[in-house]
């Protein structure tokens, strides 16, 4: 949405990126490395630190600070409220129930995916599919199915100065091949992405999308390497998602 400068309240946007700047690879941080990844003043990383500890969402032994779980307090309220999640997930069920292997469905955001439903085991995935996981969406089924769905604009957009990152030896790390991977994700309107994150993990996904046919989410099974060698992915899960993705449609 765009904002008028007036609506602008910039000490709140400096606190969410200071909140933001806490992931998985730097679950502590000082005032110095706070103020680094959210482009901030140290100082003034410091005092946003500090008052989110003094809120209670953050924990500090005084020179490092790290999420508390009140953190979880938006992530909870979202799934309670959130109309996708609920209505995607007795699917997830059913089809894990069904094949035994694990589904989720993920949203784009700017250059990761998040995992909003899921169900089924989750041995299979070393890295862990968790609901709120953020994953790279350039080296997953579901954002590469994401992304296919942006107009041609916005994907160049998206592409622009935009490093992709090596996971594997499979991961797509050139722009322009990794165009073309995405004009044929288009043209087929699923994906398969075969250990491009994880080795041993192959993962195929197709769109959700709503009675206006609008893509709203990617839904995806994740099998190992012994389903994906007797064919299951195209020959038993294609199927499957893209039945439950036509009866997911008037719900969306």
């Amino acid at each position: 949405m765009t904002l008028a400068k007036a609506d602008w309240i910039e000490g709140m946007a400096r606190g969410m990126a200071v909140l933001e700047s806490f992931d998985t690879e730097r679950q502590r941080l000082n005032a110095t490395l706070a103020a680094e990844r959210a482009g901030i003043p140290r100082a003034a990383a410091r005092r946003h630190l500090l008052t989110l500890a003094h809120l209670g969402y953050l924990e500090t032994d005084g020179r490092h600070f790290w999420l508390s779980p009140k953190v979880l307090r938006f992530s909870g309220s979202y799934l309670a409220s959130a109309r996708l999640p609920r209505a995607l997930q007795p699917t997830l069920n059913r089809l894990a129930a069904q094949t035994g292997d694990a589904y989720s469905a993920a949203l784009l955001d700017e250059d990761e995916v998040v995992i909003v439903a899921r169900s089924g085991p989750t041995r299979v995935l070393a890295y862990g599919v968790h609901l709120g996981a953020r994953l790279p969406a350039h080296a997953t089924s579901t954002g590469r199915v994401l992304l296919a769905a942006l107009p041609k604009t916005q994907l160049t957009a998206w592409l622009r100065d935009r490093p992709l990152a090596r996971f594997t030896a499979h991961t797509t790390v050139d722009a322009r091949a990794f165009r073309t991977l995405i004009d044929q994700v288009r043209t087929q309107d699923y994906c398969e992405a075969d250990q491009v994150h994880e080795l041993g993990i192959h993962a195929l996904a197709v769109p959700l999308r709503d009675a206006r046919g609008r893509t709203v989410a990617a839904l995806n099974a994740v099998v190992g390497t012994a389903r994906a060698q007797e064919g299951a992915l195209r020959r038993e899960v294609l199927p499957l998602l893209l039945e439950a993705a036509r009866e997911l449609r008037p719900l969306l």
